[in-house]
């Protein structure tokens, strides 16, 4: 079964640590093109991602973007170093004794210095775990989306298909009605010409504008490739190349079949399958 290379999917999961929502856009390109944003504490997950999309999704254009609102309760708690606090006190105890006593010691300027405030690490193995399990099931979301729209899509071009063969079959069900249109043809200018034609002769006329006229082999290529593109349509590797190689071929088919043509209604066919 085909699958279209567009789609969207779109997952959130709440915990603890507050609601994880995971994003992904896809649009058609010729090979797989991946840009990811992560939030910074996930950042250690990049190369994780990255492998688990390109396994999951093959081609496309992909857009993919995790995001991390934090609760009230897991804002970023502030921790002192303590050590370093207490050496700058009683630096600054030293200098203002050696200054004369004079001065105050501001406690916004000890919370400036480099390093005497600092932000708690916490540990992001459970949201790490939870963004990689949410990043699989929406991959799987947008995996079920470009499958509907590629279901969608082998419809359309199943109906074209069979448009194709009854098509064919019309010209082919016209190819005895326009030899024998032909034959009346040469036999109408050799009267028009007031002479006498060995019957030899105009049977080796007669069967050269036949054979130069014969759309037979058209046909049956016509024919070749609509089975195979029913069968590609059917298949379980990757179908857009080969359908769009296909499409040539029909498109050559149908360009010969009109250069050969002399009967209007076989052009018309002609043209009607280049539109398909």
């Amino acid at each position: 079964m085909i699958r279209s290379m567009t789609g969207f999917a779109r997952r959130e999961r709440q915990g603890p640590w507050g609601t994880l929502t995971c994003e992904l856009r896809s649009v058609n390109h010729r090979y797989l093109e991946l840009s990811l944003r992560l939030p910074e504490d996930l950042r250690g997950l990049e190369s994780e991602a990255r492998q688990l999309l390109s396994a999951n999704l093959r081609r496309g254009k992909v857009d993919a973007g995790m995001y991390l609102r934090g609760s009230p309760a897991t804002a970023a708690a502030l921790e002192i170093n303590q050590p370093l606090l207490e050496q700058l006190v009683a630096r600054a105890g030293e200098v203002r004794a050696a200054a004369g006593g004079g001065g105050q010691i501001d406690p916004l300027d000890l919370l400036r210095w480099p390093g005497v405030i600092r932000d708690v690490e916490r540990d992001v193995t459970p949201i790490a775990a939870a963004a990689m399990e949410l990043l699989r099931e929406t991959a799987a979301d947008l995996n079920e989306a470009r499958a509907r729209e590629g279901a969608r899509i082998r419809d359309m071009l199943v109906q074209r298909c069979e448009s194709l063969r009854d098509s064919v079959a019309t010209v082919r069900a016209r190819l005895p009605e326009v030899a024998a249109r032909i034959r009346a043809r040469v036999l109408e200018r050799v009267a028009q010409m007031g002479t006498s034609v060995e019957e030899e002769r105009l049977e080796k006329e007669v069967t050269f504008l036949a054979y130069k006229m014969d759309v037979e082999e058209e046909l049956d290529r016509l024919g070749s490739h609509i089975t195979e593109t029913l069968q590609v349509l059917d298949s379980k590797e990757p179908a857009g190349r080969r359908l769009d190689f296909l499409m040539q071929e029909f498109n050559r088919e149908a360009n010969t079949l009109s250069s050969k043509s002399q009967d209007a209604d076989t052009t018309r066919a002609a043209v009607d399958m280049k539109v398909l």
